[in-house]
Parts: C-alpha cells; structure tokens; sequence
C-alpha cells in the first residue's frame, strides 16, 4: 500500500499520464503513471518556477518509473528536489533522479536527505525564483510537510490534503492530534489559494478544502462515539470500521483499521469519548 489515500465519490477521468500541465504562474505538474485505490489517479509530481527562469525545484518524483523520470528530467535544470513526506509513491525514485539531474534532495525526513541539510518548520527557500515556506503539517505521516509558494497564491501539501477524498492517518502516537493541528494550520492560508495536492485534482482554496477536512473528522469522531455506545468498552479498530466505514469499499478497510486506531487513541487522549 503506497499512497494511504481513501477516495470519497466516482473518480474522475485522469489527466493524461506524461504531459506537463500548468496550473499556476509557477506550478505546473506531470502525473505519474501509477494509479491504484490509495494512490488515485497516481502521484501527482510538481514542478516549480518563477516566470522566466530555466532552473526549477522537483517536488515528489513519484516512483522508479524509467518513464517518467525522463520527462522530469525534459524540463530543464533541476536546482532542488523537494519531498512532502516519506512514502515509496513520492520517494522511491528520489536518490536516482536527483542523482541524474545532480540535484540536493531535501525533506524533513533525514534518511532521505541528499547532498543538504534537513528542512525545518517555517524555513524559507529562495530557489527558482521562488520563495517557498515550509509548513509542517504532521498527521498522515510524522514527517509530512506542506510548501506555500509566496507570490503565487498557491500550497503544496502532499498527501496531507487530497484533491479527492480523505487521507488515511499515520500509525504513531498522536496522528490524529497532529493531523486535526494541521488542518487548522492549512485553514489560516488566504482565501483563493490553489491547493496543489500529492494526489488528484488541483482545488481553488486551500483553506476552504481544509475546513472541509475538519469538519469530516469531527463527524468522524462522532460515529465513533455513537459506534463506542452500541460496542462497549475496547472495541477493535475493525469492529468500529465495520460500523463507522460500512460504506467503504472493503478492500479500502486495512487503511480504515489505522485512521481509527488513531481516531481512538485520540479519543483517549483528550477524554472525549463520551462528548
């Protein structure tokens, strides 16, 4: 399982995998050829420039994919390689193709760190013309990030955010918390910027989509709750799934196994179980 991504509704047609599409002034993507029921369409690699500049920043190279690495590598010098955070559908292919191009690799992720220094919360990174901003935004993983692109009105945010549907929460101590931190970090972003997500479709406001996503966690909780009346005391993350996600796709219900497990351990940690 790579992407951990659980998709809400009919999936749209996919753009056509290879082409690079611009979205915004700076950020146009190449959707690698990789779909699955966590990974949706595919991942969604994002390519970065200011207006007029030859260098770029890679941001999520996606998979060992011979194909599409040589497209990335099409579009001109890669100055930077940027990760959102650390699983294979974003990563695998990272040391190979900043190797080809003679890249630095960065992320929040040391062990995926590449001829550079880590990144820290709130850094700003003066590359291609641009000045992006980290953002951490734990809760799908503990590494995760987001990428605010200042003077173009956008955010990258990996799969923190999706374009469609909802992201499964990571398997640590306080993912949920995090993640619910997160989101409201996400919602403080000014009205109108794009949402540039790991995967699916770009979205025209960020901080509405992630008002959305709270409320659905809040409603979330509160099936929950109802389920943890009906089951008692110490349900099993499944048995609760079987209740709170009986409109999943069964296949998609090990993913809903770790959200609740967090959901709950959650739950426990604020003592709101009964609210």
């Amino acid at each position: 399982m790579s992407g951990r991504a659980v998709p809400g509704g009919e999936a749209p047609e996919h753009p056509a995998y290879g082409e690079l599409r611009a979205v915004t002034e700076s950020a146009s993507v190449v959707l690698a050829e990789n779909p699955s029921p966590m990974t949706l369409d595919g991942t969604n690699t994002w390519i970065l420039r200011a207006p007029g500049q030859a260098g770029c920043v890679v941001v999520d190279p996606g998979p060992e994919d011979p194909a599409h690495l040589d497209r990335l590598a099409a579009l001109g010098p890669v100055e930077l390689v940027l990760l959102t955070h650390r699983h294979l559908d974003h990563t695998e292919a990272a040391r190979t193709f900043a190797e080809r191009v003679a890249a630095p690799v960065r992320a929040l992720d040391p062990t995926l760190v590449l001829g550079a220094e880590g990144l820290g919360p709130g850094e700003r990174l003066a590359v291609a013309g641009l000045d992006l901003r980290v953002l951490v935004t734990p809760g799908h993983t503990d590494d995760s990030l987001s990428l605010v692109v200042d003077g173009d009105g956008s955010v990258l945010t990996g799969d923190t955010v999706l374009g469609r549907g909802t992201t499964v929460l990571g398997d640590y101590e306080g993912a949920l918390t995090d993640y619910l931190d997160s989101l409201r970090r996400l919602a403080e972003l000014p009205p109108g910027t794009t949402l540039l997500p790991g995967h699916g479709p770009d979205l025209p406001d960020a901080g509405e989509t992630a008002r959305d996503y709270l409320r659905h966690r809040e409603q979330r909780l509160d099936q929950v709750r109802a389920a943890l009346r009906d089951l008692g005391p110490a349900p099993t993350p499944r048995q609760v799934v079987e209740i709170v996600y009986a409109d999943v796709d069964e296949t998609l219900w090990p993913a809903a196994d770790q959200s609740v497990a967090a959901q709950l351990a959650h739950l426990r940690r604020t003592g709101t179980e009964r609210a």
